[in-house]
């Protein structure tokens, strides 16, 4: 029988399979199936093996992430931490705001906590010899966004050059990431750069693009395999994405995964993803993700290349059950069958009453609607954005986050009719989706928001 670390490797190079790859991308979720919090997980490599140990049996799965953290590298530079205990890190300071690339502190593998993620990939592969290993990096363009802030959407426009020579800079940092876990035994190298489902597909082709396509050629040229992560609505950068150079694309709900499947195999890109993180995996019910499941393959198997996996990291209180479940619809076609004929949704979401915006008539409310400003870089990029351009206004102004995490702010979501995360709506109208905007934008359809409530 081929082992799950072999199908992952065809699967990648588009090679026919005996079943689709399953993997589950194990972050903060390891650290609750072992009983630790988020930052006593993420700094043990003992522990992280351990718990992929567990993943492995209990989800069956092909292939898994070593440490999914997007802020080792942020952290090595320079950037603070903020640390949780459900949720990794978030980045709370952004030195290159205004200073320079040379006031930065050296990167290299033996700072910060890189070491323990290559202990960890070195011990995971030799106790996982039959598994896929991912190591995972912030992708070029996050990593720029986590040193520069939301102000990179400015410079981009007013200081191209700026931003390109720090692109330059992150590129290298990423590729000597992963060549660092390459070496330690990696198979696959998954660039998470969710940042990019917030550039428009011109930026794209210059601020993405080319970075990430020499660090896909340099993770080639060193013998492994690369994957593209982004997260959010990218549609509008689909084309752009199964351009590159990468081995293999993973989007998110947020995605149409057809359209994404279709761009794929026309242009020989293997592809995967799209289970629902929240909704179904977090909090459905297992026979939510088995429909989710059967969705995906019953889309998908039959192309070329596909890899069923969540959208992300799997949120850290995840259900056991409902990750057995996805395990059970991928290794046995009889358990299939019965799903397509007994299994029923039973998920069931309260969709609270819009409140009445008109009335608040002392106030304007900001809705923001997240996966998790302290969890998800998009999200905690738009929060942020959100309560800057407010605070000018004081208590006329009441910014709220909604986390899709959970069932009431799913419900707020669907009360407010917003289909796509992060989204910001102001007095109950849907006005920024997915694209962080700036400042003065948002302060501006807030002030409108208060001159039509007589606030201004």
């Amino acid at each position: 029988m081929t082992t799950g670390r072999q199908l992952v490797l065809d699967a990648l190079a588009r090679k026919p399979v005996e079943r689709t790859p399953w993997v589950p991308f194990v972050g903060v979720h390891g650290g609750k199936m072992l009983g630790l919090d988020a930052t006593s997980y993420l700094k043990s490599p003992a522990k992280v093996v351990e718990a992929l140990g567990m993943a492995k049996d209990l989800y069956k799965a092909d292939g898994l992430p070593i440490v999914f953290d997007l802020q080792i590298e942020a952290e090595i530079l320079g950037c603070k931490l903020h640390w949780a205990t459900d949720v990794p890190p978030s980045v709370v300071s952004h030195p290159l705001t205004s200073a320079s690339l040379d006031t930065l502190p050296a990167f290299g593998l033996d700072k910060g906590r890189m070491p323990q993620a290559l202990e960890a990939t070195r011990l995971a592969r030799a106790a996982l010899p039959d598994t896929a290993l991912y190591g995972l990096l912030c992708g070029p363009f996050t990593l720029a966004s986590h040193l520069v802030g939301s102000e990179i959407f400015v410079q981009m426009f007013d200081d191209p050059e700026r931003i390109q020579g720090i692109l330059d800079f992150c590129t290298e940092v990423a590729i000597t990431t992963a060549r660092g876990y390459l070496a330690a035994g990696a198979d696959v190298i998954g660039v998470v750069d969710p940042m990019t489902s917030q550039v428009s597909p011109k930026h794209f082709k210059a601020f993405v693009t080319p970075y990430v396509n020499r660090l896909f050629d340099a993770i080639r040229a060193a013998g492994g395999r690369s994957s593209l992560f982004v997260c959010g609505d990218a549609t509008r950068n689909l084309p752009n994405m199964v351009e590159t150079t990468c081995d293999n694309i993973s989007i998110d709900e947020n995605i149409d995964i057809l359209k994404l499947r279709d761009l794929a195999v026309a242009k020989g890109k293997s592809f995967g993803g799209n289970l629902k993180l929240t909704v179904v995996l977090l909090l459905g019910k297992p026979g939510d993700a088995k429909l989710d499941t059967l969705r995906c393959l019953d889309a998908c198997a039959a192309s070329p290349g596909f890899i069923l996996a969540p959208g992300c990291d799997l949120p850290y209180d995840t259900p056991i059950d409902n990750l057995k479940a996805v395990a059970e619809m991928v290794s046995d076609p009889y358990q299939r069958e019965i799903a397509r004929t007994t299994a029923r949704a039973t998920l069931e979401v309260t969709v609270p009453q819009t409140p009445d915006y008109a009335a608040q008539r002392g106030v304007v409310t900001v809705d923001v609607i997240t996966l998790d400003s302290a969890g998800c870089a998009p999200c905690q990029y738009m929060m942020n954005a959100a309560q800057a351009a407010t605070a000018q206004f004081g208590a006329k102004v009441r910014v709220i986050e909604h986390k899709v995490k959970n069932h009431a702010g799913i419900g707020m979501m669907c009360a407010l009719k917003v289909s796509n995360i992060p989204t910001i709506c102001i007095d109950g109208e849907i006005r920024f989706v997915s694209i962080i905007p700036d400042g003065p934008t948002i302060s501006a359809a807030v002030k409108d928001a208060l001159l039509a409530k007589g606030l201004a």
